[in-house]
């Protein structure tokens, strides 16, 4: 039963991780003059104009996935590699930005205003999850692997030819993040953690700590 309410709390913060993300890319490629988000519906708060099945599943279930790709079009850009690869970090540096935002939250009512009753207990675990799923939403999509995030934020700092080489392989992506994915729970299984497990722990602790030094 535990583990259902858990999801009470998951799925919505993981539709607002996965929106803000998207919105994110669509709205700086829509602000560098790209009318392509807009035409295609992603300048919108619209869950299912952004979802991926297959990523949402995974985010939920294991709290790391991707959603659908916003098109873009950089031939409307002034600098196109440079543009590139700033509307590609919009989108993690968005739950970047939640995930402080949560910790903010968490360590005001768990640290600061300290009332005990139940809806300060869901706040709390609201925020914890809120910091947990955008923390590994933004990290998750800096892997340089087609189609996430990273991969177009590296390929627009390689050569022509070198690009070319280096998306070619985007069609097996998707393949390559659900091994990953389950390499991960693997790994969680037999109690091995990862670097990401180190890497995530170590932004968590670091989100909490920057509160609690302003806060308390």
């Amino acid at each position: 039963m535990e583990y259902i309410i858990d999801y009470l709390y998951i799925i919505p913060i993981a539709l607002i991780a996965i929106i803000i993300h998207e919105l994110s890319h669509a709205v700086v490629s829509y602000a560098f003059g790209d009318p392509t988000p807009k035409l295609t519906g992603r300048l919108s708060l619209n869950p299912l104009k952004h979802l991926d099945p297959i990523g949402v599943l995974m985010l939920v279930i294991f709290h790391v996935g991707w959603a659908k790709p916003v098109l873009i079009d950089s031939t409307y850009y002034k600098k196109p590699r440079l543009m590139i690869a700033l509307v590609s970090l919009a989108g993690p540096l968005s739950n970047f930005i939640l995930a402080l935002l949560f910790g903010f939250l968490y360590v005001l009512f768990a640290g600061v205003i300290k009332l005990d009753n139940k809806f300060i207990d869901i706040v709390i675990k609201f925020c914890i999850y809120g910091i947990m799923i955008n923390t590994g939403l933004g990290l998750f999509n800096l892997i340089p692997i087609p189609p996430l995030d990273g991969s177009k934020i590296l390929a627009s700092f390689l050569s022509s030819n070198a690009r070319s080489s280096f998306l070619k392989y985007e069609r097996y992506g998707m393949f390559f993040l659900i091994g990953i994915v389950l390499l991960l729970q693997i790994l969680t299984y037999l109690g091995l953690p990862s670097v990401f497990d180190y890497v995530i722990n170590w932004f968590i602790n670091l989100n909490i700590k920057l509160w609690v030094t302003i806060l308390l």
